[in-house]
């Protein structure tokens, strides 16, 4: 949907201060607008429905809360749209982006625009209103670039720092940004707004940097969201790419952990605001790409086919999120990566079309 086809749908909340959710539709946004209604809270939907998939989300919200849940199908960019879906909010969840670093390196201008610029929409229209609303921010470890001075060993088929207490405790909050790759200066840009509106005009707001976020209701692709792209390509019988060596390692956290740590900052947000929190599964829960390929082909009981290509532009060997913070203030938890995954193939094995050509598969892992 271009900028020129959005439109706004009024709100069905007469009366009543809805929670406004932007990039709603999407992966993250549709758990949290699903855990806030099931809370009892209403919830506006603000999403221009651009990505594939989304609006299968949206239609499980408005089934599973048909008196809850209302939509905004609109551009982040649309600065009088935004400000009319915050008008009447009582807190904000931004998650609405431009998400895939190849993307920004094809379109820097569309991905400056959406990330920054609709932040920064969002920003003035809270501003404005002086209502003392809180927002919650979805950043990215991206923000702190590729670390390019961190020596690593490698152990077990997985990049590990050199640094005894980096390799036990992950990137903390106290490690300079460095922004990488126009998604990684648009990211960043707007995390650093977010922070400062909060010093310079007291937007009660806090910032997540998130690592990697998987589980039900995501629509993995090669660009983003690469649990669920493994997972669905071992699924069809189809080849993985993988670019680099395989051995890069990522901190993986369930999307139900994510949620609970987005709604803590929220409820907390006169302890917390102000601050950015490295958001991720953790030293127990990083795995590299090859360990969870592995693992898949465990819940499968068969090889997957893969094929590799050369580094991306900004690829971290390593990220893993220092979660001692979020864990202390926010109660961050982390589901066992291995039984994560497990349920995330089940579930996506379920929504998958039936045909003769791709039947149901026994995973040949139960779930603990």
């Amino acid at each position: 949907m271009s900028r020129s086809d959005a439109t706004l749908h009024a709100p069905a909340f007469t009366g009543r201060r809805p929670i406004l959710v932007t990039g709603g539709a999407g992966f993250i946004g549709c758990n949290l607008a699903d855990r806030l209604a099931s809370e009892g809270h209403d919830v506006l939907i603000y999403d221009i429905l651009a990505r594939a998939g989304v609006e299968r989300n949206l239609a499980w919200l408005k089934a599973r809360h048909p008196q809850k849940i209302s939509a905004a199908v609109a551009d982040i960019r649309d600065e009088a749209a935004i400000a009319e879906a915050a008008s009447n909010a009582s807190a904000v969840f931004h998650f609405a982006a431009q998400v895939a670093v190849t993307t920004s390196l094809v379109d820097p201008r569309s991905d400056f625009e959406v990330n920054l610029t609709g932040t920064l929409n969002i920003l003035e229209a809270l501003r404005r209103r002086g209502a003392s609303v809180p927002l919650l921010f979805a950043s990215t470890n991206k923000v702190y670039g590729n670390l390019p001075d961190i020596d690593f060993d490698v152990v077990d088929d997985a990049y590990v720092p050199g640094d005894p207490a980096l390799r036990a405790n992950g990137i903390g909050e106290s490690r300079p940004i460095d922004f990488h790759t126009p998604y990684g200066c648009s990211k960043g840009a707007a995390d650093q707004y977010v922070l400062d509106y909060a010093r310079s005009f007291g937007v009660p707001t806090a910032v997540l940097r998130m690592s990697c976020i998987y589980g039900p209701r995501q629509m993995g692709t090669e660009d983003q969201g690469w649990v669920a792209h493994f997972l669905i390509r071992a699924l069809e019988g189809r080849p993985i790419s993988i670019y680099g060596d395989g051995r890069q390692v990522r901190d993986i956290l369930h999307v139900s952990d994510a949620v609970g740590a987005y709604l803590a900052a929220w409820r907390r947000i006169g302890e917390v605001g102000g601050r950015a929190y490295n958001i991720g599964g953790g030293p127990t829960n990083a795995v590299s790409l090859r360990q969870l390929l592995a693992h898949i082909e465990t819940l499968l009981g068969r090889p997957v086919e893969v094929a590799f290509s050369d580094w991306r532009a900004g690829d971290q060997r390593y990220y893993v999120s220092d979660t001692r913070a979020a864990a202390r203030d926010l109660g961050l938890g982390a589901i066992p990566w291995r039984e994560g995954v497990a349920e995330l193939a089940r579930w996506l094995d379920a929504e998958r079309p039936r045909t003769e050509t791709a039947p149901q598969v026994r995973l040949a892992r139960a779930l603990p």
